[in-house]
C-alpha cells in the first residue's frame, strides 16, 4: 500500500526525490539543505514543531523550540523580501516561546489569528480535574513582515527614519508634505509624524512625495528617497477580506480531508484547507511563490496549487511525505 513504511531500497530512493506538478514541489529531506536553492517567496507559511508530541518528529520540550526554529528563521529571512509574509502556525506557548527569536531576526509582529475548532474538538474525552486547565481548542497563526531596511551611508534606517531623513534633505518644511500629498495632516498624524499614529505610506502617496520633493527640493541634493526596486517592493502583500477578523471559528479536519490510514488520521496537527487557502489569498497574488517547510501532508501546496501560486515544500517524515505526494497527484484538490 502506497502509505506504507518504505523499504530501505525506497527511502534511498526518496531521499533525492522531488515532487513537481504546475509550479508544486515537494522535497523529501530536511529543509535545511533546500532552502538555498529556494528563490525568495512572497509567503512563508511555517507549521513546524509544536512540542506537544502528538506526532513522529514533533518535540517533547517547548524550551527546545527556539533553538529548532532559530536556523530556519536565519534562511527565512536570509532569502526573504520586503515583501515576504510569514504565518506562524504553533500552540499559543510555542509561538510565544519562538517570538524574541523572529523578532531577533528582524521578522515585525502584525497579528496574532486565532484558530477556533470549536466544542466539538473536545470531544468529552477531556477530564478538566485532572488538567486542572479548560479545554483547548484552539491553535495561533501568527503574521509577520520584514521591516524594509535603507542604508544611508554606514546607518540602516527603517521606512520611518529614512523618509524623515530624505524629506529633511530637500531643505522643504515638512508642512509642505501636506502639499505633497493633498491631506491635511501628512506630517502630524501619518507619514512623517515621529510618534506611535505614523504608518508607511501607500504606493500612490509615496510617489507624490518623490515627485514633489524632485520638483522642488534643494536642486543640489536631488534626487530625492532613490532606492533600488519598485514602489510596490517595499512592504508585505496584504489583500484585505471584508468581514475577515483574527478569530476563525472553522471546524478541525474531518470527513473527506482528513488524510487517514484505514480509519486511523496520519497526521495529528493537520490544517484546514479553507484557512490554508485564507492565508495565501491574504499574502500573495497569483504567480507568487509560497514556501511550506515544514509540509506535513502539504496542505500549503494544496492550496496554492488551487489558487494558482507557485509552492516550494519540504518533508522529512516518509509517510508524510509519500500522502502528500499521492494528495497533489490526484485530479481533485477539495481535500
Amino acid at each position: 500500500m502506497f502509505l506504507n513504511q518504505p523499504s530501505t531500497i525506497c527511502l534511498r530512493v526518496l531521499m533525492s526525490e522531488i515532487f513537481s506538478k504546475e509550479g508544486i514541489s515537494i522535497y523529501y529531506g530536511d529543509v535545511l539543505g533546500f532552502y538555498d536553492e529556494w528563490e525568495p517567496a512572497t509567503t512563508i507559511i511555517s507549521d513546524g514543531p509544536y512540542s506537544l508530541s502528538n506526532y513522529p518528529g514533533d518535540l517533547h520540550r517547548v524550551e527546545d523550540l527556539p533553538d529548532f526554529y532559530e536556523p530556519h528563521i536565519a534562511k527565512w529571512t536570509e532569502k526573504s523580501t520586503p515583501i515576504t509574509t510569514l504565518w506562524f502556525w504553533n500552540s499559543e506557548l510555542g509561538w510565544a516561546t519562538v517570538h524574541p527569536v523572529l523578532a531577533k531576526y528582524g521578522w515585525k509582529y502584525r497579528c496574532c489569528n486565532v484558530w477556533n475548532k470549536g466544542i466539538g474538538h473536545v470531544a468529552g474525552n477531556c477530564n478538566t480535574q485532572t488538567l486542572r486547565g479548560l479545554p483547548i481548542v484552539t491553535e495561533v497563526c501568527v503574521q509577520y513582515v520584514r521591516e524594509p531596511l535603507f542604508l544611508v551611508g554606514e546607518k540602516k534606517l527603517t521606512m520611518k527614519e529614512w523618509l524623515r531623513t530624505e524629506w529633511k534633505r530637500t531643505g522643504l518644511p515638512f508642512s509642505k508634505t501636506n502639499e505633497a500629498c493633498d491631506v491635511r495632516n501628512a506630517a502630524t498624524r501619518k507619514y512623517f509624524t515621529t510618534c506611535h499614529l505614523w504608518y508607511c505610506p501607500p504606493p500612490e502617496m509615496l510617489e507624490k512625495i518623490i515627485d514633489y520633493a524632485n520638483k522642488h527640493g534643494n536642486p543640489d541634493g536631488r534626487p530625492y528617497f532613490a532606492f533600488d526596486g519598485t514602489l510596490q517592493q517595499l512592504r508585505g502583500k496584504f489583500n484585505c477580506e471584508m468581514g475577515l477578523t483574527n478569530v476563525w471559528d472553522e471546524p478541525a479536519v474531518r470527513g473527506k480531508e482528513r488524510v487517514k490510514v484505514k480509519t486511523k488520521s496520519l497526521h495529528g496537527s493537520q490544517k484546514s484547507l479553507k484557512l490554508m487557502e485564507r492565508i495565501i489569498r491574504l499574502s500573495s497574488d497569483i504567480g507568487d511563490l509560497v514556501w511550506d517547510p515544514f509540509g506535513g501532508l502539504c496542505t500549503g501546496s494544496v492550496a496554492a496549487l488551487n489558487l494558482k501560486r507557485r509552492c516550494n515544500s519540504a518533508e522529512i517524515i516518509p509517510e508524510f511525505y509519500q500522502a502528500a505526494v499521492k494528495r497533489l497527484s490526484e485530479d481533485r484538490h477539495d481535500f
